[in-house]
């Protein structure tokens, strides 16, 4: 049994090894290069993988649940609130609509209208798996093509619950037992709602003392140890009352979405994430018959280009209709025409309801495999000919190639603070390599002779191009919080030596920073403000002297203090409490300043700063 398992474990790894690499130097992107592998050892092809790889499938399903764990952890319940409009629109209407099509199509083809329907519900779904990888690794997937493709893909997982509700009524023989499955809808809904509860209240009164707790013991392993617990322990749950996994994980991350420990979650899930998911694609491509491909090419073909016909021009018309601009339709039609994994549950489910029969099961199940399949195609396609061909290409603009540097200093950010930083070292000759994602920028500062390159600086080969090995310094002074979380936790994993200067938005984003590790870190106003409260109390007519003493003793407290609050952060009635002494203590401070030094004039000091 040992040896069966290390072979096969062997055997993939192996796959992997050979064929992602080859896909991606042809361009056609890491997804399929797992497809292409599973195909070749599948029992169908080789035979190397016999058909136990459904066990497989199984287990490599988990890449799924963790990648859903993940983008929750990106989705805070506000953004998640922001998005109700495409969840609920879009993406119930993308359900109906391309169910719809499909069922008018099956039952125009003489199917009876049960199995019409229900093969309508089977091929709406689209594969999330697939879809969000895609998007991720062409850097498409935070566009708003992206986001819409996102939310339709959230809103399917959502309904898999009631699908699963109505194949029993759409069995054959569902009058015989209409009552029974009554009661077991009726329970089945009690329990999904007991779940998410105990999932949200586990998450805010549970989860973040462990976390906490953890944190404080500085154990990583045991850190890493309750990550994949909690992981693990939701989708359980979620399969002991019957429904998604993937969606209980996906909530789960909602609402761990505002912990301060969100991003090292990230950073502990990420690497069983893209194993287990690169696993699941394996197993997908395994799954392609090509022995029933042969013998009925027309009817799966004929399955696989109409489905994926009709949910393009669905999802077109559903963009157009959302207001979305020309490349996000196009995003939103390429990315989702394909038939999703879930599928294959449903069609396993509609096998014992007695909704399929084998003779319609079998062509369906080969349909599904061929279109997950095809979906990297697809998007390249939409990378190579139709983005360019509908205008702005704005959103999906390639990463610059960077020559490897040896630069002292590599700045990420280049907006309003970073050029700031960069025209002083660039005023003192001190050699830089600057990185920004905004290429409107890129392109105004090019044609004033400012060389910075358009990329991702939270993408390792990038930083490593630009020098960060063997640079002194890395300014980090991107505008967005979260793209700047993500790059402050490569550099400080990759490149330990490295010393960080980083820009915060506000304190809780500075309270982040600093407990990521980042010593050296800069309010982005705060100077600004410091000046302007020291110009306020010369205009009240304190002395320049004073005022300056006065303004620098607050400001040690205000440090002082500031540092306090990172170890209390994720208190809220001990942070607020800490606050509010500061301010007492800042006050005492102030009274303490002797009042007849105020009244004492120093020419040096108070002509200094005098404006007209």
């Amino acid at each position: 049994m040992t040896g069966d398992i290390l072979l096969q474990a062997f055997v993939y790894l192996c796959v992997a090894v050979v064929f992602v690499p080859l896909a991606k130097r042809a361009g056609l992107g890491a997804v399929l290069g797992y497809l292409i592998a599973g195909a070749t050892i599948g029992p169908f092809a080789l035979g190397i993988v016999g058909h136990e790889g459904g066990e497989v499938m199984h287990f490599a399903e988990f890449g799924v649940v963790m990648m859903m764990f993940l983008v929750g952890l990106e989705l805070r319940p506000a953004l998640l609130w922001d998005l109700r409009r495409p969840i609920l629109g879009l993406g119930g209407l993308q359900v109906v609509g391309c169910a719809a099509a499909v069922a008018a199509g099956a039952f125009a083809l003489g199917l009876p209208w049960r199995t019409a329907v229900a093969i309508g519900l089977v091929l709406a779904m689209s594969s999330t798996a697939i879809v969000l990888a895609s998007l991720a690794e062409r850097g498409l997937l935070k566009t708003s093509g992206g986001q819409a493709s996102f939310s339709i893909l959230l809103f399917q997982d959502i309904a898999v619950i009631p699908i699963l509700g109505v194949f029993p009524l759409l069995a054959i023989h569902a009058a015989d037992t209409g009552d029974a499955d009554d009661r077991a809808a009726w329970q089945s809904a009690l329990a999904l709602a007991l779940a998410v509860a105990g999932i949200v209240a586990a998450g805010r009164f549970v989860v973040r003392p462990v976390f906490q707790f953890l944190a404080r013991v500085r154990l990583r392993e045991s850190f890493i140890a309750f990550a994949l617990l909690l992981v693990v322990g939701i989708a359980l749950l979620m399969h002991v009352v019957g429904f998604s996994a993937a969606l209980g994980t996906f909530m789960a991350g909602v609402v761990l979405a505002d912990s301060e420990y969100r991003h090292e979650l990230e950073a502990d899930i990420e690497p069983f994430k893209g194993l287990l998911l690169g696993l699941f694609f394996i197993s997908v491509g395994a799954q392609i018959d090509f022995g029933l491909l042969a013998s009925e090419p027309a009817t799966i073909l004929g399955i696989v280009v109409g489905t994926m016909a009709l949910k393009l021009g669905v999802l077109y018309l559903l963009g157009r209709s959302f207001a979305l601009d020309r490349p996000a339709r196009w995003i939103v039609a390429f990315a989702l025409p394909q038939i999703g994994e879930f599928a294959f549950v449903l069609v396993s489910f509609g096998r014992t309801t007695g909704v399929f029969d084998e003779r319609v099961a079998a062509p369906l199940v080969a349909a599904i495999a061929v279109s997950m399949a095809l979906t990297p195609l697809c998007f390249v396609a939409l990378e190579r000919w139709i983005l360019p061909a509908v205008g702005d290409r704005g959103e999906a603009r390639p990463h610059d190639h960077i020559p490897h540097q040896d630069a002292a200093v590599v700045i990420a950010g280049y907006g309003r603070f970073g050029q700031i930083v960069g025209r002083i070292l660039r005023a003192n000759r001190i050699p830089m390599t600057v990185l920004d994602l905004d290429p409107e920028m890129v392109d105004v500062l090019g044609r004033l002779g400012i060389k910075v390159y358009y990329g991702d600086a939270s993408r390792i080969e990038l930083l490593e191009a630009a020098g960060c090995a063997r640079a002194s310094l890395f300014v980090l002074a991107i505008d967005d919080r979260e793209q700047a979380m993500a790059v402050a936790h490569v550099v400080r994993q990759h490149f330990p030596d490295l010393r960080i200067l980083a820009r915060a938005r506000d304190r809780p984003h500075y309270v982040e920073l600093r407990r990521a590790g980042i010593v050296d870190v800069h309010r982005e106003t705060f100077a600004a403000a410091f000046e302007t409260g020291i110009v306020a109390l010369r205009a009240l007519g304190f002395r320049a002297h004073t005022a300056h003493r006065l303004a620098r003793r607050w400001r040690d407290h205000e440090e002082r203090e500031i540092e306090e609050l990172v170890p209390l952060w994720g208190d809220e009635d001990a942070r607020f409490a800490r606050t509010r002494l500061a301010m007492q203590e800042a006050e005492r401070l102030m009274r303490e300043e002797d009042p007849e030094v105020a009244e004492v004039r120093d020419a040096a000091w108070d002509n200094e700063g005098r404006r007209g």
